[in-house]
């Protein structure tokens, strides 16, 4: 199978400079993140998070990111599914924001960590009730028969949870990706990419280095 040749792969824009960087990463990442939303507010922040096993196993999905700050990025899951149990496993992880309308993307690698409970119950009571319930219904990643047992457990779950009191499960929560090196790439003509790595180092602040594209 050939690509058809109408696909854009020209993602050349003005260049990157280091001086128009910010010293910590991310400030850089708000910066882009806020004009991704401005140009294309389609889920700018699904994100591809990578695992591996404790084995090597690797797995990869999309999921999204809901909140950012100077200690990371954080995602909300059920902690039975496959992604939880990598991290328990192995909790070195890495982030992809793939804003290829902006000719940009950012990858984000560390470790990562469960968030509080009470950190992860302000984001959930913030969910619409359909989701709060959702949330219960399914143990993510484990084989079902077909889609009547999840239906089914919706019905009982409406039953037991009939008001907007729907408490958070505890088998549900957030994670946050700690980042230990941070990159920038930002597209350019004839490939020759602009690529800017944040790297934590001993002393907890951050080193810049341009990277080869």
């Amino acid at each position: 199978m050939s690509i058809p040749k109408h696909i854009k792969e020209d993602f050349a824009r003005e260049p990157l400079l280091p001086e128009t960087l910010a010293a910590e990463p991310m400030s850089q990442f708000h910066d882009w993140f806020l004009e991704a939303c401005e140009k294309d507010p389609d889920a700018t922040n699904a994100v591809s998070l990578a695992t591996a096993s404790a084995d090597g196993t690797p797995g990869i999905r999309t999921v999204l990111m809901k909140q950012y700050n100077e200690n990371g990025f954080v995602f909300f899951t059920n902690y039975t599914s496959r992604k939880a149990q990598h991290l328990e496993g192995n909790p070195q992880a890495a982030m992809l924001f793939p804003w290829a309308r902006q000719s940009r993307q950012v990858i984000a690698r560390g470790p990562i960590e469960r968030i509080s409970q009470e950190e992860s119950y302000e984001y959930f009571s913030t969910r619409s009730r359909g989701s709060r319930i959702g949330a219960w219904a399914s143990r993510q990643s484990s084989v079902i028969p077909d889609r009547s047992v999840l239906e089914e457990r919706l019905e009982e779950l409406n039953a037991r949870f009939p008001d907007e009191d729907v408490p958070l499960p505890d088998f549900w929560g957030g994670y946050r990706l700690r980042p230990e090196t941070v990159e920038f790439w930002q597209g350019q003509a004839n490939r020759l990419h602009d690529r800017f790595e944040y790297r934590r180092d001993a002393a907890g602040g951050w080193t810049i280095l341009r990277l080869s594209p």
